[in-house]
């Protein structure tokens, strides 16, 4: 693999532009190919082998277009399929997810605490983050809610305004969360709604965005590796399995200008 390969960034839908926008700020001489399932979303509620499919299925098209590393930008495929993703990879390009990075950030500042979560049914369900919070601080009080309404709201653009307020402060006022230190957003989603968890807690509490977190880690990864690029050498690609007015819309937000996107059927 070159250094002035792409970087290949995968989503269900428009969450993970979340993390493709904090990878382009910060490192700028990485051309990113990014990839929304729009067709398929939302992951948080299908199994974990389904998940698995659209994975390889994604990974397949990134290999083709040259990526040296696959960020899986999506926490329901980070935990189901994260795994599977890097040994069908092999050798063939690097393979990082937004789990991890994010566990060591807590771990290392919430020692001791009460950590909360929210995210889809399947990150909650998988168990992935107190399974490995807990391995490197037994001493933490984990709480998790699974919060499945949250990311078709923000996809169909029902964010910033009285409904999303009320379902959010449903969902935060839940026993499951009361007491917590710090709220860890566990879906790549919820940074767009950030502003409004914000507004919920007063600032009493951290509210985790992963994305800035996991574009530091990559870009610590990349100077460890011998794999940061020098230079820009093509302009990023952004893939789509559906072009939805939705997309569009955010992609153009997030990058300042009209981005241009390719669709990819994954299956006939």
């Amino acid at each position: 693999m070159k250094n002035d390969n792409p970087i290949g960034i995968f989503d269900s839908g428009l969450g993970g532009l979340t993390v493709a926008n904090a990878v382009y700020r910060l490192l700028k001489n990485e051309q990113l190919v990014y990839f929304g399932d729009s067709a398929h979303l939302p992951y948080g509620d299908k199994s974990a082998a389904t998940i698995q499919a659209y994975s390889v299925k994604i990974c397949d098209v990134l290999l083709q277009k040259n990526a040296k590393l696959i960020l899986i930008a999506c926490n329901s495929a980070s935990a189901a399929a994260y795994e599977l993703v890097k040994a069908y990879v092999g050798s063939k390009a690097k393979v990082l997810n937004v789990i991890d990075p994010v566990v060591n950030y807590v771990a290392e500042k919430y020692a001791g605490k009460h950590v909360g979560l929210i995210g889809t049914k399947q990150t909650v369900g998988s168990g992935v983050y107190e399974y490995q919070l807990k391995l490197k601080d037994p001493s933490i009080k984990f709480s998790a809610l699974a919060t499945p309404l949250l990311v078709p709201m923000i996809e169909e653009g029902f964010h910033n305004n009285n409904i999303s307020e009320a379902i959010i402060e449903q969902y935060l006022s839940d026993s499951v969360l009361e007491g917590i230190d710090t709220l860890i957003l566990g879906c790549t989603h919820y940074p767009l709604i950030k502003d409004a968890i914000d507004k919920f807690y007063g600032g009493a509490i951290e509210v985790i965005d992963s994305s800035v977190i996991v574009a530091k880690a990559l870009e610590a990864y990349l100077e460890t590796e011998g794999l940061a690029a020098e230079k820009l050498s093509k302009d990023h690609e952004f893939l789509v399995s559906d072009i939805t007015p939705s997309f569009e819309k955010a992609a153009e937000l997030f990058f300042g200008r009209k981005v241009p996107l390719e669709k990819h059927i994954l299956w006939e």
